[in-house]
């Protein structure tokens, strides 16, 4: 099993929950400056955010996206004159962020192409043409010139300070650390990673703030995708994944993530410090799951989406006990697990039960990367543990 490519380089609506932190979102929608025409959406979030449109065109919809908002910028989605009536609306934040992508939406299903800008007639069914279904929020436009909606979080801000803790936000995730051993951030330490980083990336004395925001992007994202725990499925199948490690000095098992074929999660995206980590994979078959062939570690898990402490007692904890792989991360700060059909077991084999070790260093098969993507699920299937 082709189990681990390494990196070595340095370093929604209030109550919609956020797929790996806990940030409430929200959306704000009233009538648009005078002068601003058409649908406007504005980004009060200290994140970098790429927002999908749908709305009615006759007797279909159309879904359009992606429109890109730095911190505190507003920009025109939709062009007026617009359609009243029931529009609707889906935002992530980018790769570059770390802690996952959080995302802001409601209870509309509708279809999206998660890799490339689109337009399109929002079709029946997702899978079939090769898209991914979203939930996106309604907003009703009452207005034929201008309308605007907001993106915001649970702590308020207005569109300047959306903006500055926004740059906070990309120069902590591109590597400058700001706190420099001081408890709190001054504006010192913001502007001195400014200029070390404006010096790093060779940007022109004149360069604007808006060109500063995109470089620290591109920065932050080439960072995150050297580091941290990668899952891909390079199977023609459906897979659901987990990851566990260790977590101070007790244990720690997280999922699920749902990998279509050809999908990639970033599962950890932190540097990696330990020297084992453990994956748990299920391909999907017609004749039921198929488990990893190379056996693995018991870890606690459950039906449902899980974060779960320990890896004793689980059935006393009611949780399931499942088998993790271990992979080696050894010196290594990146590593991507690629998951393809051979490394699965037939429908209704199970995996054999490895040792449980300490200090035992698996093998595994070094190549390069690989563009990643994915989304974590709300659900996944029964436990396949003892």
């Amino acid at each position: 099993m082709a189990l681990a490519r390494s990196f070595t380089s340095a370093r929604a609506i209030a109550g919609f929950a956020a797929a790996a932190c806990a940030v409430a979102l929200a959306f704000a929608g009233h009538a648009a400056a005078q002068g601003q025409n058409g649908w406007q959406v504005c980004n009060e979030t200290s994140y970098v955010l790429e927002a999908a449109t749908a709305r009615p065109v006759g007797q279909a919809i159309l879904v359009q996206g992606w429109t890109r908002l730095r911190p505190g910028e507003c920009r025109v989605a939709v062009a007026a004159p617009l359609a009243r009536g029931t529009h609707y609306l889906y935002a992530r934040t980018s790769s570059a962020h770390r802690g996952g992508r959080n995302q802001w939406g409601g209870d509309a299903r509708i279809c999206i192409d998660p890799n490339r800008s689109f337009q399109f007639e929002n079709p029946p069914d997702c899978a079939v043409q090769g898209l991914e279904e979203r939930l996106f929020r309604r907003v009703q436009i009452n207005k034929r010139d201008s309308w605007r909606t907001s993106f915001a979080e649970a702590e308020p801000y207005t569109l300047a300070r959306a903006r500055q803790a926004g740059l906070q936000r990309l120069l902590d995730d591109a590597g400058y650390d700001l706190y420099a051993n001081q408890r709190s951030i001054d504006a010192r330490a913001i502007a001195a990673a400014i200029a070390q980083f404006r010096a790093a990336a060779r940007l022109a004395p004149n360069a604007s703030e808006d060109q500063l925001i995109d470089a620290l992007e591109v920065a932050a994202r080439q960072r995150a995708n050297q580091v941290g725990l990668t899952l891909c499925n390079r199977t023609h199948g459906h897979i659901w994944t987990a990851v566990a490690r260790r977590r101070g000095e007790g244990w720690e098992s997280r999922g699920w993530w749902s990998l279509n074929p050809g999908g990639c999660v970033r599962t950890i995206d932190e540097v990696l410090f330990q020297d084992v980590y453990y994956v748990y994979a299920s391909l999907d078959s017609d004749q039921g799951p198929r488990l990893l062939a190379q056996g693995g570690e018991p870890f606690c898990s459950s039906p449902s989406r899980f974060a779960v402490l320990g890896r004793e007692h689980c059935e006393q904890r009611f949780y399931d006990t499942t088998l993790f792989t271990p992979i080696s991360a050894h010196q290594r700060q990146g590593l991507v697990v690629d998951f393809s059909e051979h490394d699965f077991l037939p429908p209704g084999q199970q995996p054999r039960q490895l040792q449980v070790s300490q200090t035992s260093v698996p093998d595994v098969v070094v190549q390069q990367m690989a563009p990643a993507h994915g989304l974590a699920p709300p659900t996944a299937p029964q436990g396949t543990g003892d």
